[in-house]
Formats: structure tokens, sequence, C-alpha cells
């Protein structure tokens, strides 16, 4: 079902579902907590649609909602079930991973109520990215390898930088809905070039963080 923006829910249950793999997880754990991921994202998209009904009959009339295709009150409804069934799953990997998952959870539900008709709309996926690797990486273990202190920072800019892009694609819509997205509050040139500095300063810290793992340890005699 569209209005629960079904392509990122589930490639976040999927990036989720591989790094609980590669921290250690059994197949069962792994595919549970990507289902759990791929349920709070879906909420979220659930209540983001349902939040913009009024705006998307101006902007965007094609959309699930304004076109008629689903009552407003089901996409709320959508998004309550499918935050407890999220949560629900979490909460069997431990109560640090279904308090990750209600915090996951808070933030985009931020992002639908307050952030995401402001130029601070960048700032729940800048929040909210880097704890998605988190959530997955609890799941299975105890404790966060010393790598996150580079990959969480990294994930920070990344979703910064996806925010800002994300503001671009549709800035006629968004003017005619009447929202003020960074794209529109400070310029389209402007946001581009901060969108490309921060996901190729990602890009930069990746590579160098990848070529420091494959040096040799200096052996010391």
């Amino acid at each position: 079902m569209l209005v629960t923006h079904p392509f990122p829910s589930v490639l976040d249950g999927l990036i989720t579902a591989a790094i609980a793999l590669i921290a250690g997880a059994e197949w069962g754990i792994a595919v549970r907590l990507g289902l759990s991921m791929i349920a709070l994202q879906a909420s979220i998209g659930a209540l983001n649609d349902a939040v913009d009904a009024p705006s998307d009959a101006v902007g965007r009339p094609s959309k699930p909602i304004p076109a008629g295709l689903v009552p407003r009150g089901f996409a709320r409804a959508l998004a309550a079930a499918l935050a407890a069934l999220g949560l629900a799953l979490a909460a069997r990997s431990g109560p640090a991973v279904l308090v990750l998952g209600a915090v996951i959870l808070a933030i985009g539900y931020a992002y639908d109520l307050v952030f995401k008709a402001t130029r601070w709309s960048w700032l729940p996926f800048a929040v909210g990215i880097p704890l998605l690797p988190v959530f997955a990486w609890l799941g299975p273990a105890d404790r966060l390898p010393a790598a996150f202190t580079i990959l969480v920072p990294a994930a920070v800019a990344a979703g910064a930088g996806l925010a800002l892009g994300n503001s671009l694609v549709d800035l006629d819509g968004d003017a005619a809905a009447g929202l003020s997205t960074p794209a529109q509050s400070w310029g389209a040139a402007h946001v581009r070039l901060a969108s490309i500095a921060l996901l190729v300063s990602v890009a930069v810290v990746a590579v160098a963080a990848g070529l420091a793992a494959a040096m040799p340890t200096p052996i010391v005699v």
C-alpha cells in the first residue's frame, strides 16, 4: 500500500537485516529485526500521508488519500497498528532495542508532525538515520564496535545530505502546498551545494576509513 512508503521502508528493513547478520545474528533474528524496522518505517510513512492529506490535495492530488483511494482515518489506524507490530518485534531483542525502536519511531513522528514543513526538515534525518545501524547491531550483540565512532557521525552527515536533496525533488508542489522546506527557505542552489558537500564528505570519510583498515599493522620488534 503506497501510504506506507513501501520502497524506503523495505530498503531500511533490508539494511537492518544485513547489518544484524554482520553483527553475528542468526537468520531468524536478522529477519525479525528487519521486519521490525519495516513496520516502524511504514508506520511513519502512513502517518506522514495522513498528516499531509490537506496540503497534498493542493500540491500532490494524485497521492492515495487526496485521490480518494485510502481514507485518512484508515491511514492513521494503519500507522498505529504498524507501530505496535514494529515495537513488539523489537522487544524480543531486549529493552535496549525496544527503546531504540521507540526513539526511531518518535523521531519519524516528529518529522511528520512538526519538522516536515519547515526549514529544519533535515534534522530528524540527521538524528534518526544513525540510529538504524545501532538498532540492527544491538539486536544480536551487547555492545557496539569501535568502528561506530566513525560510522555514526558519517551517518549524521549522510542523513542531513539526503534530506536536503529530498527537498529539491518537488519544488513546485511544495510551493503550491505552502511548505517551507529547506529548498524553499534557503534557495535550491544553496541546498544543492550543501547536500553535495555533505554526501561527498561522507564518501571521503568512508574511503579513508576503508584504507586505514586495509593498511597492514606494523610489526614492532
